[in-house]
């Protein structure tokens, strides 16, 4: 398939490329950018007049709820959302059912996701053998089937030695390690503490609880420095200042260490609860205003690398319920250039910065696991994949629950107008996905 973009703005912040040119796709690669050879007759031309031409977005936590969970999402219904979000490469936590801890499930999911023809899918396995805390799983047997790194995705570990283990066996190997640093105890509150959980009556989750822990694994890390070669760590959604800054002095301190940010925790705050409102019924909650803010700032200054969706559809069933005993989990996938276009505008950041959170610094995470799409995924070059996202950033798009392709409808930036509506997604040098109305 020969496909030809035209009269679109090329923007690729791997590169820092930003002009209008034409983009050649052939045999699944971008054959030009700029000067498209006469005798290049395309299958299909797309105008993308008006639009911009970017890298596919990479998202670093999407639960597609297959296998085991079925009810709430299936490979095909949340891959499509992606696609439709211009999300062409996304990461999946290993807490599906059973868990991703053995390497015939995983070639398995990566088997289904592959026949459909949609988005790229980079598992996470398992760090510990269903995710219990106790006995390692075999990484390298889960690195053969395709697994990027090793995590607990939702589930703490208690001991601080499996932990340790865990670390110095992924630094030997050069395994990165993904942990949403929670502290078990402190951290089993529904929402986040402070004046508004007091005042509803629910349980609450203290900043402590994520700055312990990191704080444990600061200090672990740091110890396996000083004996050889440190441990390589990706942090989870964080989502208070003080953990912010305990990242950054992380990251000063030469840690090898990076970290996302969701989009709940970046755009709300524990106010939105409102009145027990289900759909902020979130891991990790939305905190104050304060937290907010500093989250806002550092994914502007670099410190904290990625924007993620943190997709995770909930069936009805266990969404309509009282806050406390609601499932945690909102869809957000087909939002999440919206919603990074959203922060780029309110804080006065250029389209450029918006896309570098969702392209450059995810692939810049990712690093060497990506294999031979290292050089391809997250940006926009002659020679590399052809996984492209065209978008209208002037487009406004009302978030409507039931015309979300995911299948869990529940979000709460129900009613939002976002910018940037996706006309056409490019996977493999392949449409995956083309708005009607484009």
């Amino acid at each position: 398939m020969k496909i030809l973009i035209q009269n679109g703005r090329v923007l690729d912040p791997a590169s820092g490329r930003d002009e209008v040119a034409d983009v050649a796709v052939a045999a699944g690669r971008i054959i030009a950018i700029g000067h498209v050879a006469s005798d290049f007759h395309p299958n299909r031309t797309i105008d993308a007049g008006g639009c911009v031409v970017a890298p596919g977005l990479v998202d670093l936590s999407v639960r597609l709820r297959e296998p085991g969970q079925e009810h709430a999402g299936m490979l095909e219904s949340e891959m499509a959302a992606a696609v439709a979000g211009g999300v062409t490469s996304l990461i999946c936590p290993p807490d599906t059912d059973p868990v991703l801890d053995e390497p015939g499930l995983v070639d398995m999911l990566r088997f289904r996701a592959e026949k459909l023809h949609l988005a790229r899918v980079f598992p996470v396995g398992a760090l510990t053998r269903g995710l219990q805390g106790e006995v390692l799983t075999e990484m390298a047997e889960l690195t053969e089937s395709g697994c990027i790194g090793f995590g607990q995705a939702e589930v703490p570990i208690l001991n601080t030695q499996v932990l340790q283990r865990a670390l110095q066996y992924a630094a030997t190997f050069g395994y990165t390690v993904w942990l949403r640093p929670n502290d078990a105890w402190l951290g089993k509150g529904v929402a986040a503490s402070g004046p508004l959980a007091t005042r509803l009556g629910l349980s609450g989750v203290p900043a402590a609880a994520e700055t312990i822990a990191l704080h444990t694994l600061f200090e672990l890390m740091r110890g396996i420095r000083s004996g050889g070669q440190g441990a390589r760590v990706h942090l989870c959604r964080i989502s208070s200042a003080a953990g912010l800054a305990l990242v950054r002095q992380a990251k000063a301190d030469g840690l090898a260490v990076t970290c996302d940010v969701s989009v709940h925790n970046l755009h709300l705050t524990d106010v939105d609860i409102g009145y027990y409102d289900s759909r902020l019924r979130l891991q990790p909650p939305v905190r104050q205003q304060r937290d907010r803010d500093a989250l806002r700032a550092g994914l502007a200054d670099g410190t904290i690398d990625a924007l993620v969706s943190d997709h995770n559809p909930v069936d009805a069933d266990a969404k309509v319920l009282p806050f406390a005993e609601a499932e945690p989990g909102a869809t957000a996938v087909e939002l999440l250039l919206g919603l990074a276009c959203r922060w780029a505008e309110q804080d006065g950041h250029d389209l450029m910065k918006a896309l570098a959170v969702l392209t450059q610094g995810p692939q810049q995470v990712l690093g060497a696991r990506l294999g031979t799409l290292q050089a391809s995924v997250g940006r926009l070059a002659v020679g590399g994949v052809a996984d492209l996202c065209v978008f209208d950033p002037e487009a406004l798009v009302r978030v409507d629950p039931a015309a979300l392709r995911s299948q869990g409808k529940h979000t709460p930036f129900e009613g939002h107008e976002l910018p940037g509506r996706v006309k056409t997604t490019l996977v493999g040098g392949q449409v995956a996905y083309a708005d009607a109305g484009a």
